[in-house]
């Protein structure tokens, strides 16, 4: 909860500095956008937020972003599917590439770091070659579709300000991931596992099929994340599209209080830390003419949180060696 407190406090000074900064940080355009940003990025990092609770890394997220962000419109547009279908096909992929990182991570006992860092290179690779490299998109076609993510919802208290309708999905999801992470018992076996892994192991649980299930959670839902940036954005270039969007999602759970030591994480930090690295973003953008020091301020951010991290693990460790010295010296 401190860590909940501390990062949305930190929004909240970050937004007032660019808010007396920047006249239009408060337009109903900049915060619709925003809003729409922060949406988008919170359905990945809540996907990643499984994957680092188990003391887990994925690093194929921007790729999965861009081979479901490619696909969708190469198999609506190129090969004239029907939308229900190529849906299905584009998130069974998001699934099936979940449940491959996680058998070789169980089953081979292969590092997490290196089959999701051959994943990233593997994903956009496939991407750029049945797309020849070259843009795909939906035209004017597919408004219907498109809407999902360009939507809006006209708020009546709040005139000429809209609530994107990516919002709704990132709601959706966060609530469904509240619930499983801390009101069920699979929810806590992740946290369990994530604390010590052999004495989860020796409780009872099922490691492996859990650890499976944290990689299925967050590839699919960098699936989910895929389809909303495509429509949002209409094309996608297999090039750059979802280009370290790893980073971000990464940076906003850690940010959010997901140890990447895991057994720690909460899905409401996560959403606050990708509000943040947004408006963060838009800052850089709005603020200063230096818009090529966003990964700087990124691996910052990272670095940043990994310390503090580090420091109030050790700070907690000292706390609790005094209370048992203390409690031996009373008996």
């Amino acid at each position: 909860m401190r860590k909940i407190l501390g990062i949305t406090a930190l929004l909240i000074v970050v937004c007032v500095i660019t808010s007396l900064a920047s006249s239009s940080f408060l337009s109903a355009y900049n915060l619709e956008n925003l809003i729409r940003r922060t949406a988008l990025f919170g359905i990945i990092s809540i996907g990643v937020a499984f994957v680092i609770v188990t003391g887990g890394i994925d690093l194929s997220i921007g790729s999965v972003v861009c081979l479901v962000g490619c696909g969708l419109p190469w198999l609506l547009t190129t090969h004239h599917w029907s939308v229900p279908t190529a849906l299905a096909a584009v998130i069974l992929v998001s699934v099936g590439i979940g449940l491959g990182h996680g058998l070789l991570i169980t089953r081979l006992r292969l590092p997490p770091f290196v089959v999701t860092l051959c994943g990233l290179l593997l994903y956009r690779g496939i991407a750029r070659g049945f797309t020849q490299d070259q843009t795909v998109g939906f035209g004017s076609e597919f408004k219907a579709l498109r809407s999902l993510a360009t939507g809006q919802i006209p708020l009546p208290f709040l005139s000429g300000f809209a609530l994107p309708a990516p919002w709704i999905f990132l709601i959706a999801v966060a609530v469904l991931a509240a619930i499983f992470l801390n009101r069920t018992i699979y929810g806590r076996y992740l946290l369990a596992l994530g604390r010590n892994e052999d004495a989860a192991r020796y409780s009872g649980i099922n490691t492996r099929r859990m650890i499976v299930l944290a990689y299925v959670i967050s590839s699919t839902l960098a699936g989910l994340g895929g389809i909303l940036f495509v429509l949002d954005v209409n094309s996608a270039q297999p090039v750059d599209f979802g280009n370290f969007y790893e980073l971000y999602a990464i940076a906003a759970a850690v940010l959010g209080g997901c140890s990447l030591r895991g057994g720690e994480g909460t899905i409401v930090g996560v959403i606050v830390g990708a509000a943040l690295m947004q408006v963060l973003r838009n800052m850089i953008t709005l603020v200063t003419t230096h818009n090529n020091i966003e990964f700087a301020i990124i691996g910052a951010v990272i670095l940043l949180g990994v310390i503090a991290d580090e420091l109030v693990k050790r700070y907690a460790a000292r706390r609790r060696a005094a209370r048992a010295l203390a409690a031996e010296g009373a008996g």
